[in-house]
């Protein structure tokens, strides 16, 4: 039997002069599958769960983005109908043609317009990528903030981070398209491997030849391939993804921030304060008073 499949307007959300919505949600099964008039970007930021999108049902889990074309229908669901056990938590950023129009003098490249117009007007199939290195998460928390709580210079900001939404996500998904093109495609998943197991084993002292063994590759093509795949080298990479657990559990647990960091894998509280400061601009302290407002 056909599923139904409500229509949401963009009147109901998009309100001017943004022609925009951002919202932080936790998904249930109240939620009807649901197509739309507008172009959807939804980020997965916390549990897992499934995603009907078109024909396709899609596992999900944190660091999972979506570009939803006007037309295609879809809906979310956590894993449990218990959500304060999983809860599957989204950020949806929300925009029309007219707001696409406005951006051109911003975008400016003509194959990131005609992308946009592609999805406007249901002539491309859903995107999916990950976000390997939390760029898109912290972008997708920028987006929100200053959403819900405007400023002096909003409208513009927005348009800032709004634009960099569409680019960072149209070249992630055209190297992944690129990668998934080239003649040795064991190599994505080997990288996808890599970064598996660095995630796995942060808590832990991780060498570049755990890496080697692990991929077969040497620690020179391992350097070129964190540079090609995450934009970053392999020391910024793992920086990042241990501050960016370190605040997981500075928003999500009482533990002191000594075991917080020796949770993920920082001995000397020195050098974790320095690169928690570095890298989000607060203190540990400063940073989990700030999440939990």
């Amino acid at each position: 039997m056909k599923r139904s499949v409500e229509l949401l307007k963009s009147e109901a959300f998009l309100n001017r002069p943004l022609q925009l919505f951002v919202n932080r949600c936790f998904e249930n099964f109240i939620m009807p599958f649901h197509t739309h008039d507008f172009v959807e970007y939804s980020y997965v930021a916390e549990g897992s769960g499934f995603h009907h999108i078109g024909e396709d049902i899609v596992p999900v889990n944190k660091g999972m983005l979506f570009v939803i074309p006007i037309g295609i229908p879809h809906v979310f669901r956590p894993v449990s109908t218990d959500a304060t056990k999983t809860p599957l938590v989204i950020y949806n950023c929300l925009f029309n043609a007219e707001l696409i129009q406005s951006l051109r003098h911003i975008l400016r490249d003509e194959d990131i317009m005609q992308h946009l117009m592609d999805l406007e007007q249901n002539r491309q199939k859903y995107i999916s990528v990950t976000d390997h290195t939390g760029r898109l998460e912290e972008l997708m928390h920028q987006l929100y903030r200053e959403f819900s709580v405007p400023g002096p210079g909003s409208l513009a900001m927005l348009d800032t981070l709004v634009s960099q939404l569409i680019i960072m996500t149209y070249r992630q998904d055209q190297q992944k398209k690129c990668m998934d093109s080239t003649p040795h495609p064991p190599m994505f998943h080997d990288m996808e491997a890599i970064l598996h197991y660095l995630r796995q084993h942060l808590g832990e002292r991780i060498l570049m030849s755990d890496l080697v063994q692990l991929s077969r590759w040497s620690e020179k093509k391992i350097g070129r391939m964190f540079v090609r795949y995450t934009g970053q080298t392999f020391r910024s990479y793992v920086q990042h993804l241990r501050i960016q657990r370190s605040c997981e559990l500075l928003k999500r647990s009482d533990h002191k921030v000594g075991m917080i960091a020796e949770m993920v894998g920082y001995q000397d509280m020195d050098s974790f304060h320095a690169a928690f400061k570095k890298i989000t601009g607060d203190s540990p302290l400063a940073y989990r008073k700030k999440s939990r407002v």
